[in-house]
Parts: C-alpha cells; sequence; structure tokens
C-alpha cells in the first residue's frame, strides 16, 4: 500500500523543472507507486500561476522546458483530491493552509520547503502527519 503525500510547490519545482538530485529518490517512489501524491485542484492552478514568474520562465528557457511540460508532470503523476475543511491547525502562511488541510484531511506525509510549514513540524505530527523538506530523510521513518 503506498503512502500518501502532498508536495508544496517548490518540491514540485525541483522534481519536475530544475530536477534537483536531492529529489530523485522521491521521483523514483513516485514513479513506482511507492508515494502517492495528493492535491487539489488548487495546488495545480498556484503551479500554473508560479510557472509564469519571470526568474522561472527564464530557467525555463534556460533548460528548454515549457510551462505545460512541467504540468504535465504534475497531472500524470497527481491524484486530485477534493478541497477539505479548514483543520485545526492554522499556518501563518494562509497560502500554506492548503497544504496543510490536505495532509491531515487524508493524514498524509507533507513535504515543504516553506519555513512557516516546517515550523509546524511538531504539531503536525500530533496530528499524524510526518513533514520534513527531504524525503530521503523522512522516508525511513515512513516506510
Amino acid at each position: 500500500m503506498a503512502i500518501s503525500a502532498v508536495l508544496d510547490t517548490n518540491i514540485v519545482l525541483d522534481l519536475w523543472l530544475f530536477s534537483d538530485p536531492a529529489t530523485e529518490l522521491l521521483r523514483q517512489d513516485l514513479q513506482q507507486e511507492t508515494l502517492c501524491w495528493i492535491a487539489t485542484q488548487a495546488m495545480r492552478d498556484e503551479l500554473e500561476r508560479v510557472l509564469t514568474y519571470p526568474h522561472l520562465i527564464a530557467r525555463m528557457a534556460f533548460g528548454a522546458i515549457r510551462p505545460a511540460q512541467v504540468l504535465d508532470a504534475f497531472d500524470a503523476r497527481v491524484q486530485l483530491q477534493a478541497v477539505p475543511a479548514k483543520v485545526a491547525l492554522t499556518c501563518k502562511d494562509p497560502d500554506d493552509q492548503k497544504f496543510i488541510d490536505l495532509a491531515v484531511t487524508h493524514q498524509a506525509l507533507l513535504l515543504s520547503k516553506d519555513k512557516a510549514v516546517l515550523c509546524m513540524a511538531k504539531r503536525m505530527r500530533l496530528h499524524g502527519v510526518h513533514t520534513g523538506s527531504n524525503w530521503a530523510a523522512l522516508r525511513p521513518s515512513v516506510l
């Protein structure tokens, strides 16, 4: 049975735009379906919006990557979920609340590089959610 995971937008960019070597194990586990990536339409919409940022447009041009390729990678691997209700935990950054709500609702791992999310790791664990920025470091504790 695959573990469910919520990936914030920066992790998604590391995977499908920057091809960060630190995400290689995450990429493998997604492809092998060891990990079930869940998201909402709002998360996809955020990714689509972020891909229009000038510094990312420049990075895509440098790597000969089109925004559609990143969105296609998202669509091919994600399982879209309904937007959950707000959970008891509140993030300082309202833009990150959607990731927390989904992770807690589905008891899913939350991979994020956002400081406002990472500082909530202990509180998230009380709700059954492992949170961190590095899949390779979290993987042994959840598999």
